[in-house]
């Protein structure tokens, strides 16, 4: 891979666009592949990228590079794949007929999986698994707005530095990890809050500072942790604080609690879920590979994850009534938690 890398982004949604534009506004040279919508809203509009606190970085329409299928990636040194997770499998069949051989994947997706789907059809050292610790909302007419703090975390690769370079370059925090796994398991316990923004349609910290939303959240995590634990999974620290102690953290009183979040991580009050995104637009959501993972790993070490269990059958319940949140207040919530 050349020193500065031609780059393709493949699944050019709200991570997709916001790292491909901060790539593409920091001088490198990106290719998105997307959906035909956000094609005709960036050749109208440009991308407007905004952070938590810088100013507003601007690139005109003129200068993107949108298409809508892989074709146009044959020339890519690498790729940012940033598909929904079930979209992973037919993805990678196409890229694996596209590439260079010597083209590096990098999978900036929420879940576990990826990854490996990704290598099966391309090879194993070609794939980095990652993790984008931040969210970020799409707020229309090219706009795209960072909404909480956080790295990109990639393997450590040979063949991954020169990327891990260009998104350094572009102004991204980016860390490597000579293993990502704990890390993955970590962010997969995060995520397990995108299902109860999704179902009660409230912004992040609004989820954080009420304490109903709170309970939820820590109920999901504990049982979560409960799980890994019995399937001798240790996930890693969430910046530096053991992640057992979530779960007691978010039963703390609210002004507590939001001391904690500062000191932790900066939180916008635009910040919400994709899954709250995808619920809104009526497409289908990711909670099979964030809730559903929990499901799935409890029934393997012979056990259960019931609360998780029901959010998922809710947020299907949700997605087949049609585009929208369910708008559950923290008390509906915990009471349709717990039917049976």
């Amino acid at each position: 891979m050349s020193a500065s890398p031609r780059i393709g982004v493949v699944g050019a949604g709200s991570i997709g666009c916001y790292v491909g534009g901060r790539l593409l506004a920091g001088g490198a040279d990106v290719v998105f592949v997307g959906r035909p919508r956000l094609r005709d809203e960036l050749a109208t509009h440009g991308l407007t990228l905004r952070d938590l606190d810088r100013d507003a970085v601007r690139v005109p329409a003129s200068n993107i590079q949108f298409v809508t299928d892989v074709a146009s990636l044959g020339d890519r040194d690498a790729i940012l794949c940033c598909v929904k997770s079930a979209q992973t499998d037919g993805v990678a069949r196409e890229l694996a007929g596209v590439l260079r051989a010597d083209a590096v994947v990098a999978s900036l997706q929420n879940g576990l999986g990826n990854p490996e789907v990704l290598r099966a059809h391309l090879g194993a050292r070609r794939v980095l698994a990652g993790i984008v610790s931040f969210n970020v909302v799409a707020k229309g007419d090219g706009r795209f707005h960072r909404a909480t703090s956080g790295p990109i975390m990639l393997d450590e690769t040979a063949e991954g530095r020169p990327l891990v370079a260009a998104l350094s370059a572009a102004g991204l925090q980016t860390e490597t990890r000579t293993d990502l796994a704990p890390d993955q398991w970590t962010k997969l316990l995060v995520n397990l809050n995108n299902a109860v923004s999704a179902l009660s349609g409230a912004p992040t910290r609004t989820i954080l500072l009420t304490p109903g939303y709170r309970r939820v959240v820590a109920a999901l995590v504990a049982e979560a942790i409960g799980v890994l634990k019995r399937a001798g999974i240790k996930p890693a620290k969430l910046r530096g604080v053991p992640v057992h102690l979530m779960p007691p953290v978010l039963r703390l009183p609210t002004p507590l609690v939001r001391l904690i979040t500062r000191a932790q991580m900066k939180v916008d009050p635009e910040a919400r879920s994709s899954m709250w995104e995808d619920l809104t637009r009526g497409r289908p959501t990711e909670v099979d590979y964030l809730n559903g993972e929990i499901v799935r790993l409890a029934a393997r070490v012979g056990g259960a994850a019931p609360l998780n269990a029901r959010v998922v059958a809710m947020i299907h319940e949700a997605e087949a009534a049609g585009p929208g949140s369910p708008g559950l207040s923290a008390t509906d919530l915990w009471r349709h938690l717990h039917v049976v």
